[in-house]
């Protein structure tokens, strides 16, 4: 799976493969009409959801996904896993004592998160693993054995 970085102004969305990467693209777009005409006023804060940005990536023997969460401690975050879906989930509370009237700008998100991923590569569920540290959650997702390289000597004759 490639990972493609989405750039609004300096450069059109690069080709993209499979249904998958639709949640993502929607998310992707809500995100740029909140950034392009602010918040509404109107909507309620229950009602409010944000997206944390994320990094995927593999190494030798891990499906290793990283996602930004500042602000959050580890017991407003829930994670899950079924099947090939890892889901994240959590709550990001408004600062108390704040009401809407007193800002003069509002750009950090506060409210409800999710966040969905299709995993690529089988993984084993039974031992992922999850550290939070410095507002970055990181999960560690083995590998299932069949899909992890191995390296075949060559004997020379």
């Amino acid at each position: 799976m490639a990972v493609l970085q989405w750039r609004p102004f300096n450069q059109g969305l690069e080709p993209w493969v499979g249904a998958r990467e639709l949640g993502d693209m929607q998310s992707e777009v809500n995100r740029f009409f909140d950034t392009v005409f602010g918040r509404s006023p109107h909507r309620d804060v229950g009602d409010r959801t944000w997206t944390p940005v994320a990094d995927m990536y593999e190494t030798k023997d891990e499906l290793v996904i990283k996602v930004d969460l500042p602000g959050m401690s580890e017991k407003d975050v829930q994670v899950t896993i079924t099947g090939d879906l890892l889901s994240l989930k959590g709550q990001r509370a408004e600062p108390e004592g704040m009401k809407p009237e007193q800002y003069f700008r509002a750009e950090r998100w506060a409210g409800r998160m999710e966040r969905i991923f299709q995993l690529p590569i089988p993984v084993q569920a039974d031992k992922v693993r999850a550290t939070y540290r410095d507002g970055v959650l990181t999960v560690m997702l083995p590998k299932v054995e069949s899909v992890k390289s191995k390296e075949i000597k060559i004997d020379v004759q």
